[in-house]
């Protein structure tokens, strides 16, 4: 394989300026202090039997996520997870939002575990529902709310899929996000207008790259600034209203980077997620969902290049299943999703065993309101036409 010199930054040492306070960039991740961690594991998934079904997301540590059942994006997961109603308990190593996806999903006689409640995801959090309705409110406002069709992404709580449900809103995935944007475009007439929660960028790529509709088409929601930082005139105009949101790790992806990697090598083909920046995207030659990366990978020929724009956990495992090919990160600083790795085997580990001793801990439960509204933003996206419902 080609030899890349684009340095990570080394654990403990030196500053990452470009990470968000809160998500930093740390080096490798240290191993389990306690060898005997992995063993503990097995004996309680042994123990626990039928009665456990263990999800591991594409993004988690390889550490966690040899002990899953089933991998996948998002949905998928919160999907298998419905289609096995006879595990008892449903741990999800994952992140929030996807564990309360598989408990909207689940029978009543399920329980959903998340084995360590802080990992959350940055992105879901940039969209409140308090923050959201107070910019439904201000179209209702400027007279705009009936023209306007709220379009959440997977990666938002289940509030916002509650808050879509409830006015005439959908769920998308990165898969399907053209097929619920040409739903949406065709629910109020010629005038309306698409508010893309909570992630701009997937929100900007798929309508400029996908659907023919320009940057100045497309007006950006600061919830932080009043009136989100938009004139009622520029909400007018505009076709498609992205919320100020994007993710930690796909957001730090920059143009530089592929530069230096198309000058360090030339046969080197960039394929990213996208939810990268704009311009990330249009300098890429291949972009689509994690399953689509993984995928992609899986034919690529022996002996071709890769530079993959997404999380790294999910990046180094593609390499070290594929040593055929040449296989890098599209950074220079090692950048796991902070939030997505704080399900670490010594939390897995505290999860199963409690389950064990009858203990359900970390339980996530949807409210019956806001699990009946969700259903129905999810409902309307599994009805949409065509395109699979992936990440």
């Amino acid at each position: 394989m080609t030899t890349v010199d684009l340095p990570l930054l080394p654990l403990g040492r030196g500053v990452d300026r470009a990470s968000e306070r809160g998500v930093e960039c740390p080096g490798d991740l240290p191993q389990a202090s306690d060898p005997d961690l992995v063993a503990r594991a097995l004996a309680a998934k042994e123990a626990l039997g039928e009665r456990v079904f263990v999800l591991g997301h594409h993004y988690q540590r390889d550490e966690v996520i040899q002990f899953a059942d089933v991998t996948g994006d998002s949905f998928k997961l919160a999907r298998d997870a419905a289609a096995r109603p006879e595990a008892e308990f449903i741990v999800f190593c994952g992140v929030h939002f996807m564990a309360e996806s598989a408990d909207i999903l689940t029978g009543p006689g399920q329980q959903v575990v998340l084995p360590d409640l802080a990992a959350g995801c940055s992105m879901a959090d940039m969209a409140r529902l308090p923050q959201v309705e107070a910019a439904w409110q201000a179209m209702a406002d400027a007279g705009l709310q009936d023209v306007v069709v709220p379009v959440t992404y997977m990666n938002s709580s289940a509030d916002i899929k509650a808050f879509c449900g409830r006015n005439g809103g959908v769920v998308c995935t990165s898969s399907n996000a053209e097929v619920a944007l040409e739903w949406a475009f065709e629910q109020r007439g010629p005038d309306t207008k698409v508010l893309f929660l909570p992630d701009q960028h997937l929100g900007r790529n798929t309508a400029v790259l996908k659907m023919g509709y320009t940057l100045d088409d497309c007006v950006v929601w600061n919830p932080h600034l009043p009136g989100g930082g938009v004139s009622v005139e520029a909400l007018r105009e505009a076709k498609v209203i992205l919320w100020k949101g994007h993710c930690s790790v796909h957001g730090r992806f920059s143009t530089k980077v592929v530069d230096e990697l198309r000058a360090t090598l030339p046969d080197v083909q960039i394929l990213v997620h996208p939810e990268c920046p704009h311009d990330v995207v249009l300098s890429a030659d291949l972009v689509g969902s994690t399953e689509f990366i993984i995928k992609t990978i899986e034919a690529a020929p022996p002996g071709s290049v890769w530079a993959i724009g997404t999380e790294l956990n999910l990046v180094q495992r593609l390499a070290r299943a594929h040593p055929d090919k040449t296989i890098v990160f599209l950074d220079k600083n090692v950048c796991y999703c902070s939030t997505m790795n704080r399900i670490d085997l010594p939390h897995f580990v505290w999860a199963m065993e409690s389950l064990v001793a009858g203990v359900v801990v970390n339980r996530i439960e949807v409210d019956p309101a806001t699990e009946r509204d969700a259903l129905v933003a999810l409902q309307r996206m599994l009805d949409l036409p065509g395109k699979s419902h992936k990440d």
